[in-house]
């Protein structure tokens, strides 16, 4: 498995993660549970209404963690923001219980990749397995 398709995985099964992101000079923390592997890219979903959404707009370098099974993955990089109708319809179709708040075709539904990620996966019975893409 390469090591995007482990990081998305991890998070698929783990469920919920918690991404962090910059107001100014404070952080901003908050469950989320989108992650989708597509055309290579690690994407997250949001609305663009949202304060995260503003946040990464002004700062767009992110981290996020999950925790499952006594590993936990912290992942940081900059999230790129793709209008691709087709990237945010295959995100809704993974996640079908979002189609009640979001459309491909609405102004509101954003989608976002990873870059210049590195990923961590850590225990406190291993050591940490680094990845990059």
């Amino acid at each position: 498995m390469e090591g995007i398709e482990k990081v998305c995985q991890f998070l698929d099964e783990a469920g919920t993660y918690y991404l962090a992101t910059a107001e100014g000079d404070q952080p901003r923390v908050r469950p989320f549970g989108t992650a989708l592997l597509y055309r290579g890219r690690l994407y997250i979903q949001t609305g663009k209404v949202k304060n995260v959404s503003k946040q990464i707009a002004a700062n767009p370098k992110v981290e996020l963690c999950a925790f499952k099974d006594g590993r936990w993955l912290r992942l940081a990089g900059e999230l790129v923001n793709d209008d691709d109708r087709a990237a945010k319809a295959a995100m809704l179709d993974k996640m079908p219980s979002l189609k009640a708040m979001y459309s491909a075709d609405d102004d509101n539904t954003q989608v976002l990749y990873f870059k210049n990620a590195v990923a961590t996966f850590s225990s406190f019975t291993e050591a940490p397995e680094v990845i990059r893409f």
